[in-house]
């Protein structure tokens, strides 16, 4: 088919106008997409950093009750070695009261006290002057 006349020059005319006023549209539409876009990686962004710091605040927080529940674990178990000790004296205790009994009268040995020899200081002098002076007889010299 052929074209009529000005057929194919209006057509020309209607699409060159559609044209004009689909890129006003696509223009302002592309701006507005733009500052939609730009306004949500403007609040990620925001949003990103707060969390950020939110979550070094509260990891600041746990290691510093994760230091305290450490610290609390090790005096513990110490508590506990210190307790099984003394359960384990305690123990020990209650066991040697059946093994050892009372003591009775009858059970005691009584001893007669030995007497205590008392030399008197002069015997005492005396004697080591003699066994020095009988010493002397074979030592000569100085």
């Amino acid at each position: 088919m052929k074209p009529y006349g000005n057929q194919l020059n209006l057509k020309k005319k209607v699409l060159h106008e559609r044209e004009k006023n689909s890129e006003k549209i696509s223009k302002i539409n592309i701006k507005l997409i733009h500052q939609i876009l730009d306004t949500i990686n403007i609040s990620l962004l925001v949003l990103i950093f707060t969390l950020f710091f939110l979550s070094f605040n509260s990891q600041r927080k746990w290691s510093n009750t994760y230091k305290n529940l450490s610290k609390t674990r090790v005096i513990n178990d110490n508590l506990i070695d210190y307790i099984s000790k003394i359960e384990e004296f305690y123990i020990s205790e209650l066991e040697s009261h059946d093994i050892y009994r009372k003591t009775r009268p009858e059970d005691l040995l009584y001893l007669d006290k030995l007497p205590e020899k008392r030399e008197s200081l002069f015997k005492k002098n005396l004697s080591t002057f003699i066994e020095g002076f009988s010493d002397s007889k074979y030592q000569r010299g100085y």
